[in-house]
C-alpha cells in the first residue's frame, strides 16, 4: 500500500491551486522564489512554504544561487504527476489567467 499512499500524498499537494500553477510553470523552465512572489502576489515565506511541501515530497528540486533559490521539476519517477501536468496550460496561459505579463527575474 505504500506506493498508493505516496501517490495519494502527491495528489493532495496538487489539490492546491497555487502549487498546481507553480508546477505547471515549472514544466517549461526553472523559477526563482522572487518570481513566484511577483506572480502569485503572496509573501516570500508563503511561496517558500508551498515549495518546501513540494520539495519534501520530491516533486521539485532546488539550487541556490547567491541569496536566491531556484526550483525545477523532479517528476521523472512520478508518471501520475506528469500526466496531470500534461493537461495543464502553458506558462503564458497561466500568467494570463493570473493577470500577469511576462515576468522579468529581479533576483539574478
Amino acid at each position: 500500500m505504500e506506493p498508493l499512499a505516496d501517490i495519494a500524498d502527491d495528489m493532495k499537494l496538487l489539490g492546491d491551486k497555487t502549487r498546481l500553477a507553480m508546477l505547471s510553470l515549472l514544466k517549461e523552465r526553472e523559477w526563482c522564489v522572487c518570481e513566484f512572489v511577483d506572480i502569485f502576489d503572496i509573501s516570500q515565506p508563503a511561496v517558500s512554504q508551498h515549495l518546501r511541501k513540494l520539495k519534501t515530497q520530491g516533486i521539485v528540486k532546488e539550487s541556490k544561487r547567491g541569496q536566491w533559490v531556484h526550483y525545477s521539476l523532479n517528476v521523472k519517477d512520478k508518471p501520475h504527476i506528469q500526466a496531470v501536468l500534461n493537461q495543464m496550460p502553458d506558462s503564458k496561459a497561466i500568467l494570463t489567467l493570473l493577470n500577469k505579463k511576462e515576468i522579468v527575474a529581479s533576483c539574478e
